[in-house]
């Protein structure tokens, strides 16, 4: 009788080749799907929100991530919580998807009651002498990291953040994200696997071809180039335009605003990669027009001319620019399809209409968000046909393709895959 049972995961890990994509089992089993939620999203810190999504007192907003459910919220003290969306009675959901605003906590079921920190207030015929400081709702690890939410849902999160907290201290300092504002939230679903969402965004191969409004402001050579199929011309064209990135990353740097690239992204637990990178054209954001979409910058931003600093993670990316961010997160589904959740930040005290144009604002990266979600579809389609066999990935174009690929190998052995 023929086995019809998978092979194990580790198989499939063993047979990854250097330098080529993974094997189509990692992108497509259900079994790997259920390990990746297992290892990369409960196990690693994974970015989930932002502390302007709840502004005020009372703000909640619910986010789910496999069978886990999340409570992000400011409690009366205005700080901070991240809790279990699980009432501490007999496990119903307390607040359903989405954003809110909660004096208390009351679980629909059985009215049970929680005060914004989390403690069990009120449980109704449970008896005088039942004890309800045993009964707070369950706190998860989390950081704020210059108003970015990381949360760790393991006992044991990885100590390398530090690394990460340390290098976007300084970057975002002046972008004030924690008391910026949501002017604009986008949610999209990627028919594909969420390690093939994330190697594309880690390549810019495919973006003169697919994304005219976001080349406008990007500098397709910054994510690397074959010098061999370049013309003589076209090379001294590039070869000038790194010898300014390093000029303006100088100056940049003796201003007082870190530029140059960090990045740990192999042999270790949090993954990251941060740069500012040239924005083209007339310079200032990307719009349209590479013009800024708000005339009223973020935080403490005097100038328009700071470029784009962005930051990578195994499941978010984020662009810092004077007038406005644009934040996306990634979140796994299914083993075929991804939520790419993107927000666009302004100023807290910026006015649509006044300050900025909404459609200006949001227009390029809604396209971009929108033509990647074809591309992913794509490819897959591609990773499920029986004709698919790992392609080798451009050591000009795709190199930070084989360092997530190799990380990802790295992180599924490490907890015994």
């Amino acid at each position: 009788m023929l086995n019809t049972f998978p092979s194990p995961i580790s198989s499939l890990l063993d047979a990854r080749i250097d330098g080529h994509s993974l094997p189509a089992g990692l992108y497509t089993r259900e079994d790997v799907f259920q390990a990746d939620l297992d290892v990369f999203f409960s196990r690693h810190w994974i970015h989930v929100g932002l502390e302007c999504d709840v502004p005020e007192a009372g703000d909640a907003v619910v986010i789910d991530i496999g069978s886990t459910s999340l409570i992000l919220l400011r409690d009366d003290d205005n700080d901070i919580r991240v809790v279990r969306n699980v009432c501490r009675h007999r496990g119903a959901r307390l607040l359903d998807a989405g954003s809110t605003v909660i004096s208390k906590l009351v679980c629909p079921y059985h009215q049970w009651t929680y005060e914004l920190s989390g403690e069990l207030s009120y449980a109704p015929h449970m008896g005088k002498n039942f004890d309800k400081s045993c009964r707070s709702l369950k706190a998860v690890n989390f950081k704020s990291i210059g108003g970015l939410i990381y949360v760790c849902l393991s006992d044991n999160p990885p100590e390398d953040i530090k690394r990460l907290e340390e290098v976007m201290a300084g970057r975002l300092a002046p972008y004030d994200i924690r008391n910026a504002k949501v002017a604009h939230q986008l949610d999209v679903i990627e028919k594909g696997n969420w390690k093939l969402t994330m190697e594309n965004n880690r390549e810019c191969y495919h973006c003169s071809a697919n994304h005219p409004e976001l080349c406008v402001s990007f500098v397709d050579l910054d994510f690397g180039y074959d010098p061999d199929s370049l013309s003589p011309e076209d090379r001294e064209e590039a070869e000038a335009h790194f010898a300014m990135y390093g000029e303006r990353t100088k100056g940049w740097e003796a201003d007082g605003f870190p530029s140059s690239t960090v990045e740990q992204v192999r042999n270790c637990e949090t993954n990251f990669r941060t740069q500012r990178l040239i924005i083209a054209g007339a310079g200032e954001s990307q719009t349209e027009d590479s013009t800024a979409a708000s005339s009223k910058l973020l935080g403490t931003m005097t100038r328009k001319d700071l470029g784009d600093t962005h930051l990578w993670g195994h499941s978010s990316w984020c662009h810092f620019m004077g007038d406005h961010a644009v934040i996306s997160i990634a979140i796994p589904l299914s083993a075929d399809t991804t939520l790419i959740r993107t927000k666009w930040l302004v100023h807290k005290d910026a006015i649509e209409g006044v300050d900025y144009d909404l459609a200006k604002l949001a227009h390029v990266w809604t396209e971009t968000t929108n033509q990647d979600a074809e591309l992913v579809a794509r490819a897959q389609a591609g990773v499920q046909d029986p004709g698919y066999e790992p392609g080798p990935y451009s050591r000009f174009t795709e190199v930070a393709l084989d360092d997530f690929a190799t990380w990802y190998i790295e992180r599924m052995r490490a907890h015994g895959y």
